[in-house]
């Protein structure tokens, strides 16, 4: 097979990935127009239509997705050979592009990478702030970081650790309404995670096995979790958030913890990457490093 040859299927990936040929030539550093003539000359060559285009953008015929699922595993692998080889001895270089959100990112994430590039001084880093789990193949992204029950995915992960998370409202709001009973918070007005498809429905349980079942309806929404806190400050009502990010507030009574013998499910914190069991050198390193200093 030619060179040529190989440099159409890539140019065709790209824009199967990319969504658009624009994208995909600035990702190739090619034209939008040799783009084109490449998936076109690709599809001349096998003698088959690979791409629908219309108004709306691209659709893969049924030949288009078995050549995208056939070669995409060929071209990351080959990528992977040739970034592991050039990185022996641990040596990493290249660019490392990793997501997060902003505030697990501000809080834990970006003093660690600025660590890590100080034992790996020739790696680039990109960090990008809540882009989603679409964007590790869209935009070639290498690493996600989440945090809670991970939704049903084909793309690989790895868990990180795990982190309490509790019940809060502000000293003002409480004046206002207090509650004297478990059973009260099915009834009071939630500030809730967008993000999470059941956001304020919970089981609570005590420290004597006892449980609670929360089913609450949220009269607030935010899909922010620096949001969420700061709707709660302001006594819009209670809240669900992660312990660490509300440690500080609560120790200066800006906060209150509700209910404190209660306890809720530890959230999970799931670093996530797209490939097969050959995950490229850097991404492996850098899961491993976070594995042996992400303390809470």
């Amino acid at each position: 097979m030619s060179f040529n040859y190989l440099n159409r299927i890539q140019t065709f990936l790209a824009v199967v990935d990319c969504g658009s040929f624009t994208r995909a030539a600035e990702r190739l550093f090619i034209s939008k127009a040799m783009a084109s003539i490449h998936v076109k000359s690709l599809e001349e060559i096998l003698n088959v239509p690979l791409l629908i285009r219309n108004t709306r953008g691209i659709t893969l015929t049924e030949a288009g997705e078995v050549l995208y699922n056939d070669f995409q595993e060929i071209f990351f692998n080959i990528q992977t050979s040739i970034e592991n080889i050039s990185d022996s001895h641990r040596s990493l270089s290249g660019t490392l592009s990793i997501t997060s959100t902003a505030e697990f990112g501000e809080e834990f994430l970006l003093p660690l990478i600025s660590e890590f590039c100080k034992l790996h001084p020739r790696l680039d880093i990109c960090y990008y702030a809540n882009s989603s789990l679409n964007d590790l193949v869209s935009e070639r992204l290498d690493l996600a970081i989440r945090l809670g029950t991970l939704r049903d995915s084909a793309l690989k992960s790895r868990k990180l650790g795990s982190y309490a998370i509790v019940i809060v409202a502000s000293p003002e709001w409480l004046k206002n309404n207090p509650i004297q009973s478990v059973d009260e918070l099915n009834s009071v007005p939630w500030i809730a995670n967008s993000n999470l498809q059941t956001p304020t429905q919970w089981t609570l349980y005590n420290n004597r096995k006892e449980e609670f079942e929360l089913r609450a309806m949220a009269r607030y929404h935010s899909n922010s979790s620096s949001s969420i806190k700061a709707m709660t400050q302001a006594g819009l009502g209670v809240a669900i958030l992660p312990e660490w990010m509300v440690k500080k507030e609560i120790a200066k009574k800006e906060l209150v913890r509700l209910f404190p013998n209660y306890n809720l499910p530890e959230q999970d914190i799931t670093i996530v990457f797209a490939g097969d069991h050959r995950i490229r050198l850097k991404c492996r390193v850098f899961i491993d490093y976070l594995i042996q200093n992400l303390h809470f």
